[in-house]
């Protein structure tokens, strides 16, 4: 029988790929996202999806009871790959802005997780993969919303992957750099619900430098920047390996940054940082 994975996400982007990745592999991929258009169009291109969204408990508690009835009761491997960013900076960043972006990219993938460990506890194995991010290691200007959530998701993932050390079950974290994605496309709305920049101290600023990374194309790529299938390759090692990394970094950014946070003064890394 083929192992089975659920991937929050699937949409576009690393969810995509993986999803596409694994079902090739021969894993039985449950591939979720937000809306249901984008799950028809997954079904329309034979993968097994449905909704599932973070910001819902409902969602998530559904989600699971299809993909448990589907299998019998077990599932193999959890991927957490669905995120959001919010671009503006700190002092911008209202209340309920934060909110929102801390029930998808933390509160919800922390939710579903409690809900497969249980899953994961009774069959006597199990792995349960987190996206995180180079901004989970270091900050960056404008991304403190994102940044804020993967820094606290690293937290949580690797307190859980001490705590499981007496069980069966590997809890991992990848952690990409750029990658090539829609992420700053669909980051758009949030920064336009949320962030009144107009009003702000620093519009000159935005106007300079965020509002054109923001909204003008671009046909290079960033430095270092990665498709998304070089995250799936990652992905294939944490979940196929007999002994999988408790942390995968890729691309050479997060070498980078993972490097210098170690030995960097934090005056330096925040005049590197400043400076990229």
């Amino acid at each position: 029988m083929s192992k089975s994975i659920l991937i929050t996400g699937c949409s576009s982007g690393l969810g995509y790929d993986a999803a596409h990745g694994l079902a090739a592999r021969g894993w039985r991929v449950f591939a979720t996202c937000r809306k249901e258009a984008d799950c028809a169009r997954l079904r329309s291109e034979g993968l097994e999806s449905f909704v599932l969204d973070y910001a819902s408990t409902a969602s998530i508690d559904t989600a699971l009871a299809q993909v448990l009835q589907a299998t019998g009761g077990t599932l193999d491997a959890l991927y957490n790959n669905g995120a959001f960013a919010m671009p503006g900076a700190v002092e911008d960043l209202p209340r309920d802005g934060l909110r929102e972006i801390y029930e998808t990219n933390l509160f919800g993938v922390h939710e579903l997780t409690c809900r497969v460990i249980p899953v994961m506890r009774a069959q006597g194995y199990g792995r349960i993969i987190n996206c995180s991010s180079v901004l989970g290691l270091v900050p960056m200007r404008w991304r403190g919303a994102y940044s804020s959530t993967k820094f606290a998701l690293e937290g949580l993932t690797d307190t859980l992957r001490i705590e499981m050390r007496d069980t069966p079950l590997y809890i991992i974290s990848l952690e990409p750099g750029p990658i090539t994605s829609k992420i700053r496309v669909n980051s758009i709305p949030p920064f336009e619900k949320h962030v009144n920049w107009q009003a702000s101290p620093r519009r000159a600023q935005y106007e300079t430098s965020l509002l054109k990374r923001l909204y003008e194309g671009r046909e290079e790529l960033d430095p270092f920047e990665l498709p998304a299938s070089a995250v799936t390759k990652k992905l294939i090692h944490a979940l196929e390996s007999p002994r999988p990394k408790p942390r995968y970094y890729v691309t050479t950014a997060t070498y980078l940054m993972g490097f210098a946070r170690r030995i960097l003064p934090t005056r330096m890394l925040d005049w590197i940082i400043a400076k990229s």
